[in-house]
């Protein structure tokens, strides 16, 4: 099991301990007025853990307390793991990020996109390109979530069972199939829109490497970085924390029906967000994007690729704002690009948030988040567990409160 504890007096790297205080003071509110059931959060810098807190309960019913120890569904903090494997293999000199997804997932040639009309009858034209590898890293390929009930694409997708999740029984080639023969929201590379195009991705990695994606991530990253306790199965629910959604009224009931899936095998392996993990094993992944991609003598990816990657990749320079649709997603728009995998903070000004140019990450349903600070080489990482992550501002506080400790 990856641990997480403190190394070294916050003072050293700079952070003002009673000031990291502030973390844990604002969130212990959460946990005591109802809104949140428990949460963990780790904080280090120049790879040295200056911060690590746990608070509230993993399961309130049980009065089980959060611990080291504790699984969380991470969902789409699954995507930027899933983009490492990608990149892993572009390294490797096995796949471009030019080359159409059809080469990979033939149903993905002669695509179509959306010109108007209705769910049932929508009017569509043919894709004046190929879907292409980059453009389901950077989510501009026009692919989108049935759960966003913003567009007659998205009804046509949950109209085929595909919402939060493919029907049960559908394996991810087959799912991939499924959004190959529904329309495109956009020419791809014109517009940035949240959806699926990680889970697509995966099923990329899967058929380039010959392994399953659940394989591909124990072999190759997960096993080789020391996070042993994360996947896409929870075996050992005793130290699973429940996950939760607001109740009306205040309060917090139980989501049984999302929240077991991760009990039973999958048959989906979704690469857009299907593992669970702990606060340590995360902490790990982020100290490996944090160290130039390798940490511990295992080296993941280049410095010159994660650099890469963690730039902006919009059309000029574009953020989310300017260049996205209007709609959830698990992170601010404005002042916000967009790279290989990750959001990156490209104007903070315009995002009224207290952070620094080049700032990526993201975030997953149940309200977790991770941070990777370059210009400071700091890494944050919280866990909780309620759904959806936009019911709370949890992270622009998390930013600001970890910001305002730093003092040299």
């Amino acid at each position: 099991m990856s641990v997480c504890k403190v190394e070294v007096d916050p003072a050293e790297l700079g952070f003002d301990a009673a000031r990291l205080a502030r973390i844990d003071t604002h969130f212990a509110e959460y946990v005591d007025d109802g809104r949140l059931a428990g949460w963990s959060v780790a904080v280090a810098r120049r790879g040295r853990l200056a911060h690590v807190s746990h608070y509230g309960r993993r399961d309130v019913a049980g009065d089980l307390p959060v611990t080291d120890d504790t699984i969380w569904r991470i969902y789409s903090m699954t995507k930027p793991i899933t983009s490492v494997a990608a990149l892993m293999l572009w390294e490797e000199g096995l796949l471009e990020l030019t080359d159409p997804v059809s080469r990979y997932i033939p149903s993905f040639a002669d695509m179509r996109v959306y010109t108007g009309g209705s769910a049932a009858n929508p009017g569509t034209v043919p894709a004046t390109e190929p879907v292409r590898v980059w453009h389901l890293l950077t989510h501009t390929a026009g692919l989108t979530y049935g759960f966003h009930h913003a567009h007659p694409v998205d009804e046509m997708y949950r109209a085929k069972g595909h919402e939060f999740a493919p029907p049960r029984g559908q394996d991810l080639a087959a799912a991939c199939d499924v959004w190959a023969g529904l329309p495109l929201l956009f020419q791809p590379g014109t517009e940035w829109n949240y959806g699926v195009n990680t889970d697509v991705l995966g099923r990329v990695v899967e058929v380039v490497s010959g392994q399953s994606l659940a394989d591909f991530f124990r072999t190759r990253i997960l096993t080789p970085l020391g996070m042993l306790d994360t996947g896409f199965h929870v075996v050992d629910t005793e130290h699973l924390a429940t996950l939760y959604v607001p109740k009306p009224g205040g309060g917090l009931v139980r989501s049984s029906a999302m929240g077991d899936a991760i009990t039973q095998p999958p048959t989906y392996l979704s690469g857009g967000g299907g593992l669970a993990s702990t606060l340590g094993d995360y902490h790990r992944f982020a100290q490996m994007l944090a160290r130039g991609g390798e940490l511990d003598g295992v080296r993941l990816l280049g410095p010159r690729t994660l650099a890469y990657a963690t730039r902006n990749h919009l059309p000029g320079n574009a953020d989310l704002e300017s260049f996205g649709r209007p709609i959830f997603a698990e992170s601010a728009f404005a002042g916000t690009g967009f790279g290989l995998g990750f959001s990156v903070v490209v104007d903070p000004a315009a995002g009224k948030q207290l952070q620094s140019p080049g700032e990526y990450g993201w975030g997953g349903l149940a309200s977790t988040t991770f941070t990777v600070f370059p210009e400071e080489d700091i890494t944050v990482v919280f866990m909780t567990q309620l759904m959806p992550s936009s019911t709370y501002p949890i992270r622009p506080q998390l930013r600001t409160l970890v910001s305002q400790a730093v003092v040299s």
